[in-house]
């Protein structure tokens, strides 16, 4: 028998400890360590037979080499969700999709695994549901799938039985945070549980040559439980967001080890499941019909391809004598640094204003090519003069307010011109080397040049 230690683990962020404590000196949080065995000394088929595989080791090779054909992909049926993916699943490995409880993320791979089951072998593996709750659900989103297979199982040790016994090239597990394994002592959904699982699966998804989808839990915090767990072991992480009062969802990619990271993708969600949005620049350019101060259009970069979105800014007396700023959507210390700019190098005061800024549709603005746009949203509503519909903005700014160029600039030009827009500012850099057909194109190198400029195509409604 092989001999085994005693750590401690904290469920909460997962530090471990050689003895217990009352408290967790990594996240201070009380009463948060649990018990975990680990086993010591162990031979390679005592572990073989713990775990229920065999870990033989490969031969080393050099380099020159090793063989570099590209792993063949699994298409999904969904093009969106294949884009996040970097192209679809590729075989033996881990994904894992977080997102707050009623996203969609059951929905979605309910979807996938009947689109998937009628070529591949399927198995969909539910913790939480029973198969019968299961099956009502796909009744009710009219998928037929013959082929699929169901199973209620939370034993990490009896689902390697299951894919070995079935042998399937496609697993789907849901969720993570009930699945439990007998290496561990805590309870199911402790950080301890959920990592010594996520091993195990990860482990067989390696040696089977089985493409793994686990389902994740969101914390409190809005970020998924037990992310220092879990971040180093899976291939590719994503999160599916539901904003509130709102039918569509996104899909980003936060890891891909097969692909681009920051790959988004829009869903909508309908009475038969999710439908995949093809355009979403159109969803999230839904202005009102009547223009109004504090609205720029700026062109982000996410992944592999640009997205058109609405950037607002209301700036107003501050009412309560110190005045706030508050951005959704934004980095809000970055907001607050290019105010510093604008005030610094343009003259333009707002110490006495609140400032709020806002990225319509629910999505989050990460690069700093929607700097030059923030500002002028900020300048439209300050000095209440209303920018034409058809003029988009974007450009990152410097502490000296010199304006830098952004990635991909030629492409974000063509993704405004594709949807109607006339007129753009942007970087000097970025100036199209060949005019654009449809499209007026002022380039800038400082922000009182862009300021100047906007001022000029801006009408004042005072």
């Amino acid at each position: 028998m092989a001999k085994t230690q005693v750590a401690y683990v904290c469920s909460e962020c997962g530090a471990d400890y050689a003895k217990w404590q009352g408290r967790c000196t990594t996240c201070n949080e009380w009463n948060t360590l649990q018990t975990f065995r680990i086993p010591k000394q162990a031979g390679p088929s005592d572990v073989s037979q713990d775990v229920g595989l065999r870990g033989d080791a490969e031969a080393v090779q050099s380099l020159e080499r090793v063989r570099t054909e590209l792993a063949p992909r699994m298409r999904t049926g969904f093009g969106e969700l294949d884009r996040v993916l970097g192209g679809g699943l590729v075989p033996g490995s881990v994904v894992l999709i977080g997102g707050d409880p009623g996203a969609g993320k059951s929905t979605l791979l309910l979807q996938v695994a009947a689109r998937l089951s009628g070529e591949l072998p399927c198995l969909y593996v539910s913790g939480e549901e029973s198969i019968q709750q299961i099956a009502t659900r796909a009744s009710r989103l009219q998928i037929i799938a013959p082929k699929l297979r169901l199973v209620s199982a939370t034993h990490a040790e009896a689902m390697v039985e299951l894919v070995r016994k079935e042998a399937p090239r496609i697993v789907i597990v849901d969720s993570i945070q009930v699945v439990h394994t007998d290496r561990a002592e805590s309870f199911p959904g402790s950080v301890t549980q959920v990592r010594e699982s996520a091993a195990l699966l990860t482990r067989l998804a390696k040696q089977s040559n089985a493409a793994f989808v686990l389902v994740g839990h969101v914390t409190k915090e809005g970020s998924l439980a037990g992310p220092k767990t879990l971040e180093h072991m899976i291939d590719c992480s994503l999160m599916l967001d539901a904003p509130a009062g709102s039918r569509y969802r996104t899909l980003r990619s936060v890891k891909n080890r097969f692909g681009a990271v920051n790959e988004i993708s829009v869903f909508a969600m309908t009475d038969h499941g999710l439908r995949e949005v093809r355009n979403p620049s159109a969803i999230f350019l839904e202005r009102s019909g009547e223009p109004a101060a504090g609205s720029v259009v700026t062109t982000t970069w996410e992944g592999t391809r640009p997205l058109l979105v609405e950037i607002q800014a209301l700036v107003d007396d501050a009412q309560a004598g110190y005045p706030r700023r508050v951005a959704v959507g934004l980095d809000q210390h970055r907001l607050t640094m290019l105010l510093a700019v604008l005030h610094r190098h343009c003259g333009i005061s707002i110490a006495d204003q609140d400032v709020f800024a806002n990225v319509t549709g629910g999505v989050r603005v990460a690069e700093t090519g929607a700097d030059l746009a923030l500002l002028a949203s900020v300048y439209s509503s300050f000095r209440n003069c209303v920018l034409p519909s058809g003029l988009v903005v974007f450009g990152e700014l410097g502490l000296t307010s010199e304006v830098r160029p952004v990635a991909n600039g030629q492409e974000r030009i063509a993704e405004a011109t594709k949807h109607g827009f006339d007129h753009a500012i942007v970087p000097d850099a970025n100036r199209p080397r060949t005019k654009t057909s449809g499209m007026r194109v002022d380039a800038v190198s400082s922000l009182k040049q862009a300021l100047d400029l906007i001022h000029d195509v801006a009408g004042n409604t005072d």
